[in-house]
């Protein structure tokens, strides 16, 4: 696997782990264990049976979890302390044996971008959940359950592609986040009775 390829697939599961965790465990164990995926020494254990069980169990929790209206929150309220720190570290194993220093690197920024897209994930969620009808909320998480093979297919086979949305992703989401924080404040406190509903 060459460095682009590393830098991609790093990059990615970082990214996956954000919104999917236990989906993106099981697709790259999936893959490598057909063969489908090359995947680094310190990851080759995703690929064993009991791994890809563990993570298709979990994913299955997660999917089911995640369409129902207001527990989506708190399980993505609970997975703060569980993505990011999994997206530091799958970063970094998918660099492979290399200089301590870019291993590093690849945790922190791993990690940055793991936060990002969980954020993003968990924000706009909170702010979906405020509208009463469940198929908005079905259809963010439904459009969440695509998106991560998608982003995990174009890292693995389309690198470059991939490297440039998430930079463009990274972007947008440095400038929304505050925004989502706020509106997601506001709703908070509408919700407990803090704000009036007409401000």
């Amino acid at each position: 696997m060459d460095w682009l390829h590393e830098i991609a697939l790093a990059a990615g599961l970082a990214w996956a782990s954000g919104i999917r965790l236990y989906a993106t465990l099981l697709i790259a164990g999936a893959l490598a264990h057909f063969g489908w995926l090359e995947l680094p020494p310190a990851l080759e254990v995703l690929k064993h049976p009991l791994v890809i069980g563990a993570a298709g169990v979990m994913a299955l929790g997660e999917f089911l979890a995640d369409k129902v209206p207001a527990f989506d929150s708190a399980w993505d309220a609970v997975h703060t302390f569980i993505r990011v720190p999994a997206g530091a570290f799958l970063a970094a194993a998918a660099l492979g044996q290399t200089d301590p220093v870019w291993i590093a690197v690849a945790a922190i920024l791993g990690g940055a971008i793991a936060s990002g897209t969980h954020l993003a994930k968990a924000g706009t969620r909170v702010l979906i959940n405020a509208s009463p009808e469940p198929i908005s909320n079905w259809t963010a998480s439904v459009g969440e359950d695509l998106l991560v093979p998608a982003g995990l297919f174009a890292a693995i086979k389309l690198p470059l592609l991939f490297l440039g949305a998430l930079a463009v992703f990274l972007i947008v989401a440095v400038w929304l986040l505050p925004k989502l924080f706020r509106a997601a404040a506001r709703t908070f406190r509408r919700a407990t009775g803090g704000e009036p509903m007409t401000r």
